[in-house]
């Protein structure tokens, strides 16, 4: 009987002892991870090492660190940046860009602001890589990158991921969104106090909360018709579709019209670099299908 007894003992104690490395493991873990803080002074890669900012005057927003890279390929280039003032007054719209690599559920979203006279803004929500860093899904779900704005010209955002992404290819979609202007000039401002905020004081990534959808979705809270969440803001692929059901893009085509309308590689692959890029990708029917407000 006693041994019987002081074999149960032995496993108790053996458990009891996993269960304390175990426990003793996953504290050692959460408080390195509330150690970590977001920073801004890291060894950067070059297409994310420098930070845009923005100035307000009235209705002018001057963009400083405007991204222009010139690609000979997705990882060489040329670092290339301006300045430009913008007039809230000119907004004419908002421009969807999705852009697929990996099957019909998973894009990545960005927008892009159209202010006439072939001028376009886009900005992109993205993680912040240091050099030598790959991105990885599950590593942005444990603060191991920062949170970034892209804010570049569309002959770069755009083109990088048409002519030059190939391993694999990029498809990428552009849709013009319909919302009221009001709603639009608020919207790029929540843009432009974000990428001053990240200037000042930085914050991490997060593969599910923040995220290049999320982020939008959040900023978009502005708007006094902001669409409710959706599993379909999580399965990015699909946000188009999503926005295009709840009116917010051209419906008086179906869908699958619209979405070979918008698709934009071909011409972008033509357009390359054309000071005209931004015109040129856009279909001959898009001013028909997304007129000027």
């Amino acid at each position: 009987m006693s041994t019987i007894i002081n074999k149960f003992a032995k496993q108790a104690t053996f458990k009891n002892a996993a269960l304390l490395i175990i426990g003793l493991f996953i504290t050692a873990i959460f408080i390195w991870y509330c150690k970590l803080t977001p920073s801004n002074n890291r060894d950067w890669q070059a297409d994310v090492a420098v930070l845009p900012e923005a100035t307000i005057d009235g209705n002018l927003v001057t963009i400083r660190n405007i991204r222009n890279f010139d690609y000979r390929t997705e990882l060489d280039y040329a670092p290339a940046y301006y300045d430009k003032q913008f007039d809230l007054n000119k907004l004419r719209g908002v421009d969807l860009v999705a852009t697929y690599w990996m099957g019909p559920a998973i894009a990545h979203i960005f927008l892009s602001f159209d202010f006439g006279d072939n001028e376009h803004v886009a900005i992109s929500i993205e993680a912040r890589k240091e050099k030598g860093e790959a991105y990885s899904t599950l590593k942005g779900f444990f603060r191991q990158y920062e949170l970034y704005y892209v804010v570049a010209d569309e002959r770069d955002l755009i083109r990088l991921r048409t002519n030059y992404r190939r391993d694999p290819p990029e498809q990428v979609y552009v849709y013009r969104t319909y919302s009221a202007l009001n709603s639009d000039k608020k919207l790029f401002l929540e843009y432009i106090k974000k990428i001053n905020a990240l200037k000042l004081k930085p914050e991490f990534y997060n593969s599910l909360t923040t995220n290049c959808t999320n982020n939008i979705w959040q900023h978009n809270r502005v708007n006094a018709d902001n669409l409710p969440y959706s599993w379909q803001i999580l399965a990015s692929g699909y946000l188009p579709k999503y926005v295009y059901d709840a009116g917010r893009l051209d419906t008086s085509v179906p869908f699958s019209k619209l979405e070979k309308i918008s698709h934009v590689n071909t011409r972008a692959q033509a357009a390359d670099k054309s000071q005209d890029f931004s015109l040129l990708i856009r279909d001959a029917t898009y001013e028909v299908l997304h007129p000027s407000k």
